[in-house]
């Protein structure tokens, strides 16, 4: 059994200059990238499985991340269908010397488990056993595309 909190990873990217754009703020692409990294990550934790990206369901800019801080990113597992893993991702800038935190960017992925053939193969449910697994799973559902 694995929980929403067992997929639960934060990573860290120090905003580099080779990492910016003219507004000397990190490059979106760079910013995606890192969260589709850090996705994959819970992903895999709980399929067991190498993980790859179906889908970017929403990935939204809400402010920039200056160069010099560091970019976190959190990311969590909330929803699976068959093969799919449902993933919930944040970005914050964070401040290296304060560690004050501001949120960037928000994004829902889903990944696709793979078993040695490269062939889609099953995933696990999710499980929710806390309170605080329960918000985090929640957040993930609120943040699904309206149908």
């Amino acid at each position: 059994m694995v929980t929403v909190l067992d997929t639960y990873i934060e990573n860290r990217e120090r905003v580099q200059p080779d990492d910016t754009n003219n507004y000397d703020t990190a490059h979106g692409g760079n910013v995606a990238k890192w969260m589709d990294e850090v996705g994959a990550m819970s992903a895999m934790r709980l399929a067991g499985n190498p993980c790859v990206t179906a889908s970017i369901d929403r990935l939204d800019f809400e402010r920039p991340v200056p160069r010099g801080d560091t970019c976190v990113i959190e990311s969590w597992v909330y929803a699976t269908g068959r093969t799919s893993v449902r993933v919930r991702l944040r970005a914050f800038r964070e401040t290296p010397e304060t560690g004050e935190r501001e949120q960037t960017t928000e994004a829902t992925f889903v990944f696709v488990a793979l078993d040695e053939d490269r062939s889609p193969t099953p995933v696990p449910d999710v499980e929710v056993e806390t309170e605080r697994g329960e918000r985090l799973r929640a957040a993930g559902l609120d943040a699904e595309p309206e149908s």
